[in-house]
């Protein structure tokens, strides 16, 4: 098959396993200037689908970083009215959301870590009332890669001019684009994480207890919490895949419910710069000590973003063995090394992760121990070492991981 027909496929996949876009829906695109051609085919699919119309954002690393090494503070600290009045438009329509990545993760490598802050809290305070649209699935929304030069050479900087056409290669696979009917092969692949969540979900643990080399912590899970992962259903009751790939089953911990010490398995693309080889110690759902042996300056402004960004947000469950983790690299990605591990997320919890909670203010939020903040940053500490046992109601503990992967029956 040629590569322009597995790009034709990924556009379906994006558009009807993705965001399951509608009839006379819109549908807005995130995409940088080097996805141009893969969304142009995106848009000719969505009107052949019959969306109402099609707005794209286009983005540009280059003028992105030029923005930051040369705009002054006050614009930096601000983001115009009329841009966040443009996604609660969006919102208000009920559009389908897909937001296409590619972008390098050295992109802002030497840019003051404090300006870089500055950006990323007033996009995160300008931008909290639409994050409250894709955070609790009142609209259709997902996430998709696509290579650029800059990234793929990270993640293979052996193969020189190759190395573009060889991420497009594995990118194909692990969405499984590379199959006869990637649609039904997605449906399998929601179906087998339903069965785990349905699992988890069954259990009820009040606490997981993780241990692995770095890493021995505690975690309380807040009553009425719900474990998800695969499919997701909006407000309108469509179903969609927030994240392509995904492997994870995920739910919210109590806020003030985590103690102890994690360590990461995976660099953590932030920003455009990199933070690797870096621990969390919490006390009483805190971060109360960090260390970092590369972008210790970057851990330090992505704590501080707000009081939120202290806590854990979400707890998420990957096994060892998933295809993305098999592949053995690192693909300096979130959307794609979160798959290969588990992971825990600093910051805003997903309230739809708790009974009733979509519909709670901040304030009952809160009394529920779940997590608010400007900012949702994923880090990776899963291993083939990993080791997690659940606590249930009575007391009793029991084995969930062992060595990475399940040790109760999922299936």
């Amino acid at each position: 098959m040629s590569n322009q027909e597995m790009l034709q496929k990924y556009a379906e996949l994006a558009l009807k396993r993705g965001v399951n876009l509608q009839e006379n829906q819109m549908l807005v695109v995130n995409a940088p200037i080097e996805s141009a051609d893969f969304a142009r085919m995106v848009a000719k699919r969505a009107y052949e689908i019959g969306a109402k119309t099609v707005h794209i954002n286009w983005t540009d690393d280059t003028l992105d970083r030029l923005w930051y090494e040369n705009a002054a503070q006050d614009v930096l600290e601000n983001v115009p009215e009329w841009r966040v009045k443009m996604f609660d438009h969006f919102a208000l329509e009920g559009a389908a959301l897909l937001s296409i990545r590619s972008t390098n993760p050295d992109l802002l490598k030497g840019i003051d870590s404090d300006r870089i802050s500055a950006s990323n809290k007033a996009a995160g305070e300008a931008m909290k009332n639409f994050r409250k649209y894709t955070m609790n699935d009142k609209i259709t929304w997902s996430i998709v890669a696509v290579p650029n030069e800059e990234w793929a050479k990270k993640v293979f900087p052996d193969a020189g001019e190759e190395a573009v056409e060889k991420l497009w290669n594995q990118i194909f696979k692990i969405t499984r684009v590379d199959q006869d009917d990637p649609i039904a092969s997605w449906n399998e692949h929601n179906a087998t994480l339903a069965k785990a969540r349905n699992v988890l979900n069954d259990r009820k643990f009040k606490k997981l207890i993780y241990k692995a080399p770095g890493t021995d912590l505690e975690i309380e899970l807040p009553e009425g919490h719900i474990w998800k992962g695969g499919s997701s259903l909006s407000e309108q009751g469509i179903e969609f895949n927030a994240n392509m790939p995904t492997e994870e089953v995920f739910t919210l911990p109590d806020k003030y419910g985590v103690n102890g010490t994690v360590s990461s398995t995976k660099p953590l693309s932030y920003g455009g710069n990199l933070i690797n080889h870096f621990s969390l110690t919490f006390k009483n759902g805190e971060v109360v000590d960090y260390s970092a042996e590369e972008g210790i300056e970057t851990l330090k402004s992505l704590l501080n973003m707000d009081e939120g960004a202290k806590r854990l947000g979400e707890i998420a469950i990957v096994p060892h063995e998933s295809p993305i983790s098999q592949s053995g690299l690192i693909f300096f990605n979130t959307l794609y090394d979160e798959n290969a591990s588990c992971h825990l997320a600093l910051g805003k919890a997903y309230p739809s992760s708790i009974k009733g909670g979509a519909n709670m203010d901040d304030d009952a939020l809160d009394r529920n121990g779940v997590n608010n903040s400007i900012t949702h940053v994923d880090f990776m500490m899963g291993s083939g070492e990993l080791d997690i046992d659940g606590v249930l109601e009575d007391g009793t503990t029991e084995a969930i991981f062992r060595n990475g992967n399940w040790a109760i029956d999922v299936n």
